[in-house]
């Protein structure tokens, strides 16, 4: 690559960082003065170098969803655009809803964190797709096999997306979250901690529309990765990192900040290894399930494959 074209690339990252800067603070003033006043134990580091962090990890996951592409112009602005914000800011504010409406998230905060997200994903994410050398749509005559399959076997892959998000959800967050007695604490369960089957069996008389709930938000995570998965132009693996990146940094790299919501630092480091780790899992086994039509269960896992299904892995 000459260096001509390198310093090409450089600038337009640093565009983008700038950018995702300002549009962020620009996002954040939407909850200006309805933020609660408890004081938050510092973060892992200070707020600038947060920010810079968050910028910069956001700024690169953006430029690898839109290069990775076979789309473009708006199809891709409003593909990507959609699918950021519902993975990043609307599965995030709709847990907050469920578990930190009772906690620290008062009425009038709750619909000022979705409107919060919006800035950056409805104007920084067309912006990247422009300045990225994508704004102007090209035609794709390239067969994509992605999400081209039976309604029977869309239905029964559901069902199983849905399974497996509720025992990473449930598994991830009794053995890592969970385990933390000051997490347990802030969410109402002091004390020692119940054996994992107890556990589970009280939740559902006392918690009965957490499972039910956390099976919507299973296809909700499907819904915002379609996009993705459907104009990717890479092979499977590299569709189910980036899928399983979308899932798990943006949502959970705000940890290392502080944050009045979540006051307690250990909360907020517990919740980040707990989300990020299964969240980015699962974003994998959405792409690994749904990339293509597959003839059978040995087929799913790679086992006599028929000859012209194998290409589709390469």
């Amino acid at each position: 690559m000459k260096a001509r074209s390198i310093l090409g690339w450089i600038l337009r990252f640093i565009v983008l960082v700038v950018l995702f800067n300002v549009l962020f603070i620009v996002g954040s003033h939407a909850v200006t003065g309805l933020i609660p006043n408890i004081k938050s134990e510092p973060g892992l580091v200070s707020a600038e170098t947060g920010l810079l962090i968050i910028s910069i990890l956001n700024t690169l996951l953006v430029i690898w969803l839109v290069l990775s592409s076979r789309w473009s112009g708006w199809k891709l602005a409003l593909g990507l655009s959609f699918a950021y914000y519902g993975a990043v800011t609307f599965m995030t504010q709709i847990e907050t809803w469920y578990f930190l409406s009772s906690v620290t998230v008062g009425a009038q905060l709750l619909p000022r964190l979705f409107v919060m997200g919006m800035p950056i994903a409805f104007f920084f994410v067309p912006l990247a797709v422009w300045i990225l050398g994508k704004g102007r749509r090209k035609s794709d005559s390239v067969y994509n096999p992605a999400l081209i399959m039976s309604v029977k076997q869309w239905a029964l892959k559901l069902v199983i997306i849905a399974m497996v998000y509720l025992l990473l959800y449930w598994s991830a967050g009794y053995f890592i979250a969970w385990q933390n007695p000051e997490l347990r604490a802030f969410y109402g369960s002091p004390g020692q901690i119940l054996p994992f089957w107890t556990h589970t069996i009280n939740n559902f008389s006392t918690d009965p529309g957490l499972f039910p709930f956390q099976i919507l938000r299973a296809i909700l995570w499907t819904l915002y990765a379609l996009p993705v998965i459907r104009g990717s132009k890479t092979n499977p693996w590299r569709t189910g990192i980036l899928v399983g990146l979308l899932f798990s940094i943006p949502q959970n790299i705000s940890h290392i900040l502080e944050n009045p919501l979540m006051p307690i630092a250990s909360v907020r480091v517990s919740h980040m290894i707990e989300t990020a780790s299964s969240t980015f899992i699962f974003g994998m086994v959405i792409v690994w399930l749904l990339h293509r039509e597959h003839k059978s269960v040995g087929d799913l896992f790679g086992i006599k494959q028929e000859e012209n299904h194998i290409e589709h892995f390469t």
